[in-house]
């Protein structure tokens, strides 16, 4: 895996576009994410993590993390799209002030979400805890000031 480049990179490569924040779709994101954080909180009370369901369990929490970023991005006038729009949302956290080891365990979660997604990866409810973990630490971080 590369290193994660500079969101400002995104930009100029015409990956992020600058535009007029658009409200109405990141409080969409920002609600979507919300149930989302709260239906995987239920789900994993209620199920608790096993091998069977590691992989769910990724995906959601990767989702439910990007909407977030999303939104925040989109009440900034910033929107990705295309080929490596992903990575700029995850490069998007060093402008939100995110320390360089959470962008690196988040360009991580992209890369094995992408695995799942794309290529048949499984992965295990050890990883599937490390990805819950990390969602509970930085989900409260990125909602705080929305």
């Amino acid at each position: 895996m590369k290193p994660i480049r500079a969101f400002n990179e995104f930009i100029k490569e015409g990956i992020v576009k600058v535009q007029q924040p658009d409200i109405s779709r990141a409080n969409f994101l920002i609600k979507e994410s919300e149930k989302a954080y709260s239906y995987l909180q239920d789900l994993i009370k209620k199920m608790s993590i096993n091998n069977e369901g590691a992989n769910s369990i990724i995906k959601l929490s990767y989702d439910t993390l990007m909407e977030i970023i999303r939104a925040k991005m989109l009440l900034k006038g910033f929107n990705a799209s295309g080929f490596n729009a992903h990575e700029s949302e995850v490069a998007y956290l060093r402008e939100l002030n995110f320390s360089e080891v959470e962008v690196q365990f988040a360009d991580q979660l992209r890369y094995f979400r992408n695995g799942i997604m794309y290529y048949g990866k499984i992965l295990d409810k050890e990883y599937a805890e490390k990805v819950v973990e990390f969602l509970n630490q930085i989900y409260p971080k990125l909602i705080k000031d929305i």
